[in-house]
């Protein structure tokens, strides 16, 4: 991590609650007795940017770079609940979604530290989940395209073959979302080793659920990128399931960037709901990577509004999915958990804080909302009057015609 003054880490850690610091007092000792054997986690790096500070580098950002964030998270906000609305109520609408309401701070505040435009050559590579919508719009994707995408039209940013899971756009850095749970960390790494070899100073970003620690490819990725100082960073969105099942039930840590400690890597553990600790946390990871340091390992516990895909729950018009999902089985989840959950909704803690700081007024927050889920709504209706995919043009860059030249490396 980057050097932080001491003086100032001591400062911000007195500051922070204790419930809400990523790690308690006993495992801040365990991780002292890790460090001693080369495998520490930057103990000054977590408490200049740990949860209940929402300043360090993120209070210096200029006013429109502050007010960008804000409007990021809702635009994300209303292109979910505008396409939750389409799925509950309109029965031609072809579309589905893994939504991402309640992370909207996390897909905001990482892309806010990063270069998101030059292509694949100049931008910092963004690697997704099924989970995708929301880190596409942070990285700058074309909402009305992905829109169409997303319903399988002709005219989507992947031509309709991709749909939500395969999402991808190169010429802003966003190299796509990835259905399969896992192999993802492992493919970014990949392009975080072609990076280094360059000589470049883009950084490789990898987006994982809580889910994605107990696989191999997690694991593989974290070792590898330790190994040879990948510009690598892993965000572990932790909105606390596996699907259906609680995250309590796999791992056997309450915090997962725990497992940063034998890789030597930092890992830090970051309040989700809150785009600019996000921000600090993104922005201390990504100098790092730069300067040739390696990895880190980020924690940001979340939460999703909506069940894990689709619309089982979501009523026309209302924020999240409430009641039996017959798809679990039961109902897998407290409705009050939900809704205490919500109670730290990302808009309001970004919206509040900036009208605390000056940045916004009451007023022009809710113009920017209001913008918001208007370009959410132009984006379905222009999507809808797209044309469809014809059946025969499945075949289309399936096959390839021609000669290939062997070629030799070495």
């Amino acid at each position: 991590m980057a050097d932080v003054d001491s003086a100032a880490a001591s400062r911000h850690a007195a500051e922070v609650e204790a419930p809400r610091t990523g790690l308690t007092m006993g495992r801040r000792s365990f991780l002292a007795g890790a460090a001693a054997a080369g495998a520490a986690i930057s103990l000054a790096s977590r408490a200049a940017h740990a949860a209940g500070e929402s300043g360090y580098w993120a209070k210096d950002l200029p006013n429109d770079k502050l007010v960008d964030m804000y409007r990021t998270i809702v635009r994300i906000r209303w292109h979910e609940r505008t396409m939750a609305d389409k799925m509950a109520a309109d029965p031609n609408y072809r579309g589905y979604n893994h939504f991402y309401a309640g992370q909207e701070a996390v897909a905001a505040g990482v892309c806010a530290a990063l270069v998101n435009s030059g292509g694949v050559l100049q931008a910092d590579l963004v690697y997704s989940t099924h989970r995708p919508t929301g880190h596409a719009i942070a990285k700058g994707i074309d909402m009305k395209k992905m829109a169409a995408e997303n319903e399988f039209k002709a005219t989507g940013i992947n031509g309709g073959y991709a749909g939500e899971m395969h999402l991808s756009d190169p010429s802003i850095g966003f190299i796509g979302a990835d259905g399969m749970i896992g192999p993802g960390p492992v493919i970014a790494t990949g392009s975080a080793l072609a990076i280094k070899a360059r000589g470049s100073k883009q950084v490789v970003v990898n987006f994982g659920g809580d889910g994605t620690y107990a696989t191999p490819h997690f694991h593989s990725a974290l070792n590898n990128s330790a190994m040879l100082k990948l510009p690598f960073i892993y965000v572990l969105e932790n909105n606390l399931y596996h699907q259906y099942a609680h995250y309590s039930y796999s791992c056997p840590m309450k915090d997962i960037a725990e497992f940063a400690v034998p890789y030597g890597i930092p890992g830090v553990v970051v309040d989700g709901q809150d785009v600019f600790q996000v921000y600090n946390a993104a922005k201390t990871a990504v100098d790092r990577a730069r300067a040739g340091q390696g990895p880190t390992l980020i924690e940001a516990k979340t939460y999703r509004y909506y069940n894990h895909w689709g619309a089982p729950g979501v009523k026309a018009g209302e924020l999240g999915a409430f009641g039996y999902d017959p798809l679990a089985i039961t109902s897998f989840r407290p409705e009050r958990e939900v809704r205490a959950w919500m109670q730290r909704d990302p808009v309001n803690i970004s919206r509040d804080t900036l009208i605390s700081w000056g940045v916004l007024d009451r007023a022009r927050a809710d113009q920017i909302e209001a913008a918001a889920k208007q370009e959410a709504i132009e984006a379905f209706q222009w999507a809808a009057a797209q044309p469809n995919c014809k059946p025969e043009d499945g075949l289309k860059n399936v096959f390839v015609a021609g000669t290939v030249t062997p070629r030799q490396f070495g």
